[in-house]
């Protein structure tokens, strides 16, 4: 049986990813980040289930973004190694500007005071 001539060109096309104006690597067009995908991939997900998760990918992308991963291993690494030195980092400062100790029960304490106020409002 003769083949008709097919054009199977042989070409990658680009990755799907683009850093957002903070230098987080999204997949292109969402909000999902390199991150996500490739701690997704490290449990175990199939491209399949990341796709389930994360409805605003498609197939295609979460295959070259995990090929992208497979290829660059170390420096996809050092970049998630970095933005988790930054999380920590914020986390310190915003726990140092805002005392998380005790905020239940100034939250609980502000809720009665609302509580009451709306109470005697309405014995009026």
């Amino acid at each position: 049986m003769a083949m008709d001539n097919v054009d199977l060109a042989i070409t990658a096309g680009p990755v799907p990813l683009e850093a957002d104006v903070d230098g987080v690597m999204r997949v292109s067009g969402t909000r999902v980040t390199l991150d996500t995908v490739v701690a997704a991939f490290g449990e175990g997900a199939t491209a399949e289930e990341i796709v389930l998760q994360y409805p605003s990918l498609g197939l295609a992308n979460v295959y070259a973004v995990i090929a992208y991963y497979l290829q660059r291993r170390p420096q996809v690494e050092a970049y998630l190694r970095q933005r988790r030195v930054q999380a920590d980092e914020t986390q310190r400062q915003n726990e140092a500007r805002f005392d998380p100790h005790g905020i239940r029960e100034r939250l609980l304490g502000r809720r009665a005071e609302q509580g009451a106020a709306g109470h005697a409002a309405a014995g009026r």
